[in-house]
């Protein structure tokens, strides 16, 4: 009995400590979920107004008739791949530079990388401004209808304001993500779209512009939008120890947002064309309109619900991005952690909510019999894809936050355009699948996608993607130990290292 007792003091403590580290943990997984959410519940607000702005703009369009309806929708299909992809993918470079600097506390910085970011892009809008001027030609020129052609191509001219607006707008949205200053930009973006709606009416159906109109509307919205951001940014106490005076500093930095901007912008344009050209192929089926129909509903309540995983990768990239910066490789480890578990938790409910409602999916959209049997038949399909994307975005993020956009870029590469698109070309045309055969072409490409990213995640040294970080914002030779602290070294230090090395 006295030994029993013996035994119970002995391990007494031992179990008291566990505890405590357990509580400890626990705790620490909830102020990381906090600070997501802080980040992620706004941004979700945020990426929502942004489509709702363009998507409301649309069905707009779609009650003045069915030419302006067609040639507003190819010319907002084509304008995203020629123009807004690849503004919104180079300015996923600053997710890295001003998010890795503002961790590393040299704020001012974040005003030289997104000054340096707006001027690249600006300068990129006048070879796509000049493409979009001769939509007209183009869709031509590739067997489109000549009445829809015309109708695309004058929107396309009225959308190269809202252009320039986006080379100015996605930069500052990065600015303030990477600061944590996610208010204004939820203000903004809620304002602008009530601003948009009434003014879009307007000049759709009052002032009888039609299509010409809501693009005019558009534009108008983003230049609402990024004026306000920035005198936010100018004016703001709370932009004051980020902001810095306009100086040739801003050039130098030109070099490293090419560098992490290009393959950034692949990254992203990659996977948003793969979509497009599987809508495409769709079109050359045997019943075109069945067959493209139903991938259209498929690809917009795919999108949809990425606006959420998307936001979590937001999340992510500035919370990862920020403690690389600050040298916190355990905080790094951590933030992977809570964002996969909210991202799962959320695609789970979601996926079993539209599993549930499949009977009646397809009569959201139309009230076609044939339609709605087929949107049906594909939900389980749709499902699969809500669940995937949710992998991807997330690990997109945390890709963005630690500047693996080259490596980003060629995952997404590998995944859609080595294995995702001939294996939809070959189930939907060889094996006769029709639409379901193509999108299960774009669920194997995200499914490879999803699992490369995983695979670089999990074997990734954190404490070394710590050391490269610093090096490159501080321009100073650091060690990270086994407990995640950093310590500069001095030359001499550096030198030893070095030498042991060898």
């Amino acid at each position: 009995m006295g030994d029993a007792e013996a035994v119970v003091e002995v391990k007494s403590p031992e179990n008291k400590e566990e505890l405590m580290v357990a509580k400890s943990t626990f705790s620490e997984f909830v102020a990381e979920a906090k600070k997501i959410s802080l980040i992620f519940m706004p941004m979700l607000i945020v990426t929502a107004s942004d489509y709702s702005l363009r998507f409301l703009s649309t069905l707009m369009v779609g009650h003045v008739g069915k030419l302006y309806f067609s040639g507003a929708v190819i010319s907002t299909s084509i304008t995203n791949v020629i123009g807004f992809s690849f503004l919104y993918g180079m300015a996923g470079a600053l997710e890295t530079l001003c998010g890795q600097a503002y961790g590393a506390k040299q704020h001012k910085k974040l005003s030289i990388y997104t000054y340096g970011a707006i001027i690249t892009l600006l300068l990129l809008c006048i070879p796509i401004a000049i493409i979009w001027l001769f939509m007209e030609k183009l869709l031509i020129l590739i067997q489109q209808d000549p009445q829809i052609s015309r109708v695309a191509g004058k929107f396309s001219i009225w959308l190269i304001p809202a252009l320039f607006s986006h080379a100015i707008l996605q930069p500052l949205i990065r600015y303030f993500q990477s600061q944590y200053l996610i208010l204004p930009l939820l203000a903004a973006s809620v304002a602008t779209l009530a601003f948009h709606i009434p003014m879009c009416w307007a000049f759709v159906f009052k002032f009888d512009m039609g299509s010409n109109g809501a693009a005019l509307a558009i534009s108008l919205s983003c230049w609402l939008n990024t004026i306000f951001l920035g005198l936010y940014a100018m004016y703001s106490p709370k932009c004051a120890d980020t902001r810095a005076p306009f100086s040739m500093e801003v050039f130098s930095t030109i070099k490293d947002f090419f560098r992490l901007g290009i393959p950034s912008a692949l990254m992203a344009c990659l996977e948003w064309w793969a979509y497009e050209i599987i809508i495409l192929l769709a079109g050359i089926m045997r019943n075109p309109e069945l067959e493209t129909s139903v991938l259209s509903i498929c690809v917009t309540v795919a999108i949809l619900h990425y606006l959420t995983p998307y936001s979590l990768g937001v999340a992510a990239s500035v919370r990862i991005s920020n403690e690389l910066g600050a040298g916190n490789p355990k905080a790094v480890r951590r933030t992977v952690w809570v964002v996969m578990v909210v991202g799962v938790t959320e695609v789970s409910i979601s996926a079993a909510v539209l599993f549930t409602l499949r009977h009646v999916l397809g009569r959201a959209f139309v009230s076609d019999k044939q339609i709605v049997d087929y949107v049906r038949r594909m939900t389980p399909f749709i499902c699969l894809t809500m669940i995937l994307d949710n992998f991807q975005a997330i690990l997109s993020g945390v890709a963005r936050g630690t500047g693996w956009q080259t490596l980003g870029a060629c995952v997404n590469l590998g995944s859609y355009y080595v294995v995702g698109t001939p294996v939809a070309i070959l189930l939907g045309f060889q094996a006769h699948l029709k639409a379901k055969g193509l999108w299960i072409g774009i669920v194997a490409g995200a499914l490879v996608q999803s699992i490369l990213l995983a695979l670089v995640t999990c074997f990734t040294d954190w404490r070394k993607e710590v050391e490269n970080t610093r090096e490159r914002v501080l321009d100073l030779k650091v060690n990270v130990d086994e407990r995640g602290k950093v310590s500069p070294l001095g030359s001499q230090q550096v030198e030893e290292e070095m030498t042991s090395s060898d």
